[in-house]
């Protein structure tokens, strides 16, 4: 019996207690990192002097780490174990981001922010592994999606660190916060043991003599469109949450006028609509299936984005941010739901991160972009680019049979 059986009727077990626990503080404590760059860029781009397209390169460039850490990691997750790997990344991206704390010019910043993005990325898939490991697979999309709402609160406490922090003592100091992560290194290696999954899985490959590669996510002309098509998704879903969330600070202040403190607190209305969102996806993701799950969320997305231009007061952009976050990051837990069930437990880490990374690393381009166009046009013409994305994703999302599959066994369940 593997530990995706082991679970009590009136509630988890103590080792699933413990896995939650671990991968949902280091969700946080990573989105914390990436908001420390949001609530920054506005001061980074006054103090450096550069460009909005330059600002808005340096998530992209984290971006791209995460792809290289992601590739990496994912291997090594599936290679050598989970705890191990996770207990690294998490290591790795906390030094890179208290380091932050001493970065004076723009190609520094570049240079440890994409250290930081490989440390982030290689986390994710491993983390997520070790959930979908845990679980009973009807469980996945709520836990999944428990975990990404401990992102979430990583955001808040950035939102609430930002507006204390800057307006004190400035950028800098803020991302002196990146070294409390390495605690929680110390608490996975002591306290998670490797799943019952992925030792099997190890132990039969070892027999079978099979290699964890990249090739084994294109294998086939079907696994190579199931997986091409949940890049795309991924791009999408990356390229809103990005795009968004590096720039809706700047815009709020912009268009409002508020402080830092202000769109802080804007912000955490957002993030608290992002929770919410997660907690319904997830039910409907275990409930009814992946394709209602996402095709309910996107269609929402595509038409919600442009609520923003309406915004005319302070107290409606605050109720408009927690709608948005709602409907754009709702889905973000989904995502390693179902990728965990779409492919075995001997690639489920590769898949995890090569998928979610390339994701990060394409759509994370959006900062760019959204930087460009509010150079260039106005914020209809923005929202519109993100509204076509999210149509995009809901295409491509009903053209993948593995999501069909998917929804027909959590009807039938």
């Amino acid at each position: 019996m593997n530990q995706a059986e082991v679970h009590t009727v009136d509630g988890a077990t103590h080792e699933q207690k413990l896995v939650i626990a671990s991968t949902a503080s280091g969700f946080s404590l990573e989105n914390m990192d990436i908001m420390f760059l949001s609530f920054s860029l506005t001061p980074i781009i006054a103090e450096l002097h550069i460009s909005s397209g330059a600002a808005g390169l340096i998530g992209s460039i984290t971006n791209i780490g995460m792809l290289v850490g992601g590739a990496l990691f994912g291997l090594l997750g599936d290679k050598y174990g989970r705890v191990k790997t996770f207990s690294h990344t998490i290591l790795i991206f906390a030094i890179a981001t208290a380091a932050m704390a001493f970065a004076n010019n723009l190609w520094m910043i570049y240079f440890l922010r994409f250290l930081a993005g490989i440390g982030a990325g290689g986390e994710y898939g491993v983390g997520i592994a070790l959930i979908a490991e845990s679980f009973d697979k009807h469980q996945i999309g709520r836990m999944t999606s428990v975990a990404a709402i401990g992102g979430q609160i990583g955001a808040i406490i950035a939102a609430l660190a930002a507006s204390f922090i800057i307006p004190r003592w400035g950028w800098h100091a803020l991302f002196l916060l990146g070294v409390f992560p390495v605690i929680l290194t110390f608490f996975v290696r002591r306290h998670l043991k490797e799943s019952d999954d992925f030792l099997a899985a190890r132990a039969e490959a070892k027999v079978k003599h099979e290699k964890v590669s990249f090739g084994a996510l294109f294998a086939t002309p079907h696994l190579a469109a199931q997986t091409l098509g949940l890049m795309v998704m991924t791009i999408v879903q990356i390229a809103g949450y990005f795009g968004l969330m590096n720039w809706l600070p700047v815009i709020v202040q912009k268009q409002q006028g508020l402080s830092v403190s202000g769109s802080a607190l804007w912000m955490i209305a957002t993030i608290v609509g992002m929770c919410l969102g997660m907690v319904v996806f997830g039910n409907i993701l275990d409930k009814i299936g992946p394709r209602w799950a996402f095709g309910l969320f996107l269609l929402a997305s595509a038409m919600i984005v442009f609520a923003i231009t309406l915004a005319r007061s302070a107290t409606v952009l605050v109720f408009i941010g927690a709608i948005v976050g709602f409907c754009s990051n709702g889905m973000f837990g989904g995502y390693g739901a179902v990728i965990s069930q779409l492919y075995p437990a001997r690639i489920r880490s590769t898949a995890n991160n090569v998928i979610m990374n390339v994701g990060r690393a394409i759509g994370g381009f959006s900062s760019v972009v959204i930087g460009l166009l509010m150079d260039r046009y106005n914020l209809m013409v923005t929202m519109g680019f993100l509204s076509a994305l999210y149509l995009i994703s809901f295409i491509v999302m009903l053209s993948l049979p593995g999501l069909r599959t998917l929804s027909k066994q959590a009807k039938a369940a």
